[in-house]
């Protein structure tokens, strides 16, 4: 997942040296998106004042390499250093770029990374987000006219693109095309995911920001004394947009720009933002800026000028700190403490924790408060089914409280990987409800599975945790998760806050049925008790981060659940992947017998997740195989289960400590984990063991009778 961050400054002067610290520092922002490589551009030379117009600039100084931001940042000390630019020099007006890469198309190397030129000045120079799926064809059709490639990317088609089309116009004998124009065509031709920003030596002091299915973000910040930032429009005319307060000291009528994939990387310069949609192109030049759509409105093949569109100034609804470390080593840290927080963040002012005094009143009180879907409850209640779609993380939070749906609501749930959706076309009706769930509110599988859903004309509902999102803006309806701003790429106050969230939608859902309100309450007593819970479970870090360093150099991990920790076990083997880099499957407990088994032996860690639940008693059978294996068992269940103690052979151990006895192998404190909040089966005794049925003895075998003759 790339990150890319371009500024733009106008009538704001700016050293070189502040200039460059303003891309690095967009670019750690976005650090988090994982990356490989890192590069960036800016101007070698300030720009003249009195240049004649497109008059060509020199080329652009291009710092790029594989390694991390830091290793960047000391290329371009000595870069500077060896051609002798000044850190000092002042620019008026300049336009910059800068880029994460995160490689999908060739190995980490110095070509392939960002930015990337359409020849050896620089004429054209790009930074993508995304994948261009019809490259081939561009790279065969520009080879064909003489264009010689030097990287193995996607995105290499792109400056050579533009640059292509900027000389077919200037040799048909018309006016040297403007940076948009080019660009404009150019997305024309590409297809695929992507975000894009491109500058041009043809045309200093111009950027161009676009997208499709990738998201990107535009800052505004002008002067106190600036009302409004003239943007040149077709026609020569000028259309007005508003900027917020601009850097101290800058002059009237100045203004800067901050382009960014994430608003992380713009909201310590400014809360005023446009957020693009899809075929959205930003031209920002003269001190201004226009947006336009590039998507063409006739069937046409001929030349269509690009549409101007309407784009509100929003303001970000997230702060400096939410960005910062806060005193922990890293940012997953700081979201995994922030849950109890988080979750509680979600519930504040739709959910009515105390229930009424009155018998009368209990039947009839809303203890469930869903604005985005209140006009809507009734549809998805009379509805066909509900499928839930997702990827990855959000696709496990569903699968977590999909049995609280089924319980409440009493509808057919259906869960959807968002790609295995899209490549089955599968049957989607008018009469379905879908619910998109993305923390982003951009992922572009999720994305395409919605377009796909609203061709069929299904109640799209949107579940995601970005206000303004382009999921947010498609669907019909939705319920923001407010967990605030997740920084890590491993999810994990947001997976927490949207099995609540999606928890929330199954009790507002269900109450029209008197029939379940004592399940409806228990439900809700329990969302109140779960922020205590999520504390008493995060208490054992300290033991919990000891268990990990035994595990550290381990190369496999199996993790059993069933129920409602089925999910907790897919989702336990999807952060063990993404972090510790370590192979790890989460398997359904159910399943063991049928292949995972034969797997098993007293070198493998095996995490098997027994909290006491209506799966309690199956659990223990699945503890007692395992152990029969010898495995190396690592339990996880609720304070005090004196049944697992007993499972695990721990009968008068004391120390709530846990391992499978006899082995000794492995051995972790229980823990409360934060299961989904649901009404659970009531702690019963063990059913005692039926007597054995007498067996009735086999019927004697039947002779082969003569056929008659």
């Amino acid at each position: 997942m790339c990150g890319i961050f371009g500024y733009y400054n106008y009538q704001v002067p700016r050293t070189r040296l502040e200039i460059l610290h303003l891309l690095l520092t967009g670019l750690q922002r976005q650090e988090y998106r994982g990356y490989d490589s890192a590069g960036l551009a800016i101007d070698a030379v300030p720009m003249a004042p009195d240049a004649a117009p497109n008059a060509p600039a020199p080329p652009a100084l291009v710092v790029k390499g594989p390694g991390k931001i830091v290793d960047l940042e000391a290329l371009v000390s000595r870069e500077m250093a060896a051609g002798g630019h000044d850190p000092a020099s002042s620019f008026e007006v300049h336009a910059g770029i800068a880029h994460t890469r995160w490689a999908t198309h060739g190995v980490p190397s110095t070509a392939n990374s960002h930015p990337h030129a359409s020849n050896a000045a620089g004429d054209f120079l790009a930074v993508h987000n995304g994948i261009i799926t019809n490259y081939k064809a561009l790279r065969g059709f520009l080879q064909g006219h003489g264009e010689v490639f030097a990287t193995e990317t996607d995105t290499e088609v792109v400056p050579k693109l533009c640059a292509y089309i900027y000389r077919t116009a200037r040799g048909a004998g018309g006016a040297p095309p403007a940076l948009g124009e080019v660009v404009c065509q150019a997305m024309r031709m590409l297809e695929g995911a992507y975000g894009l920003l491109v500058k041009s030596r043809h045309h200093p002091g111009s950027l161009v920001a676009c997208k499709r299915g990738s998201p990107l973000i535009l800052g505004l910040r002008g002067s106190p004394g600036c009302v409004s930032v003239a943007s040149p429009a077709k026609g020569g005319e000028a259309t007005r947009g508003a900027a917020a307060a601009c850097a101290p000291g800058a002059r009237p009528g100045a203004w800067e720009c901050f382009v960014a994939s994430d608003a992380a990387a713009v909201v310590e310069h400014t809360k005023r933002v446009i957020v693009l949609e899809d075929n959205d192109l930003a031209h920002i030049w003269a001190g201004g800026y226009e947006i336009l759509n590039a998507e063409r409105e006739g069937d046409g093949d001929g030349i269509e000028a690009p549409r101007p569109v309407p784009r509100s100034l929003q303001t970000l609804e997230m702060e400096v700190s939410q960005i910062m470390k806060g005193g922990y080593d890293h940012f997953m840290q700081k979201e995994i403490h922030e849950q109890p927080e988080s979750v509680l963040q979600t519930m504040r002012g739709r959910v009515k924790f105390e229930r009424s005094s009155s018998e009368t009143d209990r039947y009839r009180e809303r203890r469930i408060k869903l604005g985005g879907l209140t006009e809507w409850l009734d549809t998805i209640r009379t509805g066909r089914r509900i499928i839930f779609v997702g990827c990855g993380t959000s696709y496990h939070a569903c699968l977590a409280a999909r049995q609280t749906v089924e319980e409440l609501v009493e509808v057919p749930v259906a869960l959807e990987l968002a790609s295995d959706l899209l490549d089955r076309r599968a049957p989607i009706f008018r009469d379905d409800t879908c619910v998109f769930v993305s923390q982003s509110g951009e992922t572009a599988d999720t994305l395409q599975a919605l377009e796909y859903a609203k061709s069929r004309g299904a109640l799209c509902v949107g579940l995601t945790n970005t206000v303004g999102s382009s999921i947010a803006r498609a669907t019909h309806c939705g319920v923001h998760v407010n967990a605030g701003c997740e920084v890590g790429v491993a999810s994990t106050k947001a997976y927490t806050s949207q099995v609540v969230a999606v928890t929330m939608v199954a009790l507002a859902l269900s109450e029209d049925s008197i029939a379940k309100r004592d399940a409806r309450d228990a439900v809700i007593d329990s969302l109140g008790a779960l922020p205590g819970a999520l504390r008493r479970a995060l208490a054992l870090d300290p033991e919990l981060a000891r268990l990990a360093g035994r595990l550290a150099g381990e190369t496999s991990l199996l993790l059993f659940g069933r129920g409602y920790n089925y999910a907790t076990a897919l989702e336990g083997a999807l952060k063990v992947k993404e972090v510790a880099l370590m192979h790890s499957e989460g398997l359904l407990a159910g399943e063991m017998k049928h292949g995972p088994l034969a797997l098993v032996d007293e070198s493998l860690p095996v995490i098997v997740l027994a909290t006491r639940d209506a799966m309690h008693a199956k659990m223990l059978s699945v503890i007692a195989q395992l152990r029969a294996r010898r495995a190396r068992l690592i339990v996880v269940a609720c304070e005090g289960d004196a049944e697992v103690e007993e499972a695990c052979g721990l009968v008068g151990g004391g120390g709530g400590a846990m391992d499978q006895g006899q082995t000794g192998r492995a051995r972790a404190r229980t823990a409360t984990p934060p299961t989904p909040p649901t009404a659970q089966a009531p702690s019963r005794p063990p059913t005692p063991p039926r007597p054995p049925t007498p067996l009735t003895p086999p019927p004697p075998p039947r002779l082969p009778c003569a056929r008659a003759r």
